[in-house]
């Protein structure tokens, strides 16, 4: 599954990665697919299984010929955020191609079961060349997408203040901490330290939005481990933030993790 997994988000870091999960019923027209495409879609399933917020992925498709997508990967270390794929669509069948560098392009070919305002049903054939080379590849035939309507990206700049609200989490320490998100796609997180807020010296702070999610990576030396997470925020509204995960850490049970904040003013 690792396996899979792996070839699946490398490519949807590029945009190319998208699931599928075959029905025979409701088939789409080919008339629809098109205009039902258009707007920001989020993978929900793998394998008919709920996606861990750790691997999702956002795709946008802007028109019948151009898209984006964001993906921050595991295992590959890609950091993707509006990265940009040029679309064919032929009746139900949708290619995606996209130029990792000079020597390596991404194809991605979908043939979409069924589609709805809510939701998408695909199966996808996913191949990697090397100046013109077969070098890689995968196939998917049991996922769902779902049509994301709302987009934090802009909304969740500035100062909030909070802490977990779940039971558990991977990397809190439970106490009410500060982020400063940023509108260049830095943050900065704050502790308190004898009464007053603290700025923490973290090497690397990054995050990016892409409609309800967020993906965040951090390193506290040049040369210690990074460290990622992934979030979907659930609302931002009134001067508060949510957020909610779903955690499958591996070798134990999974656990939704959950996040309140405060826009600090």
């Amino acid at each position: 599954m690792k396996q899979k997994l792996f070839a699946f988000f490398a490519i949807a870091a590029l945009l190319l990665g998208m699931g599928a999960c075959t029905t025979e019923d409701n088939p789409v027209p080919d008339t629809s697919i098109s205009e039902k495409l258009l707007g920001k879609w989020m993978i929900s399933e793998l394998d008919g299984q709920p996606c861990p917020t750790n691997l999702k992925a956002v795709i946008t498709f802007l028109s019948p010929t151009e898209a984006y997508g964001s993906l921050s990967d595991f295992y590959s270390e890609s950091w993707n955020s509006h990265a940009s794929a040029v679309v064919t669509i032929d009746g139900s069948k949708v290619s995606l191609t996209a130029k990792e560098d000079e020597h390596i392009t991404h194809v991605t070919n979908v043939d979409i079961s069924n589609i709805t305002e809510t939701d998408m049903w695909l199966s996808s054939d996913w191949k990697v060349y090397e100046d013109g080379k077969l070098i890689g590849g995968e196939v998917w035939d049991n996922e769902r997408y779902e049509r994301i309507t709302k987009d934090y990206e802009k909304d969740i700049i500035g100062t909030w203040e909070g802490k977990v609200t779940s039971t558990e989490d991977e990397h809190t320490d439970g106490e009410l901490h500060r982020w400063e998100y940023k509108s260049d796609g830095t943050y900065v997180y704050y502790s308190k330290v004898d009464g007053d807020w603290k700025a923490g010296t973290d090497y690397l702070s990054d995050y990016f939005v892409d409609g309800t999610l967020l993906c965040t990576r951090w390193k506290k030396t040049a040369t210690s481990e990074e460290i990622r997470e992934w979030w979907e925020i659930e609302s931002i509204q009134d001067g508060k933030m949510k957020w909610k995960a779903l955690r499958m850490p591996e070798g134990k049970s999974a656990f939704i993790a959950t996040f309140e904040m405060t826009k600090v003013k």
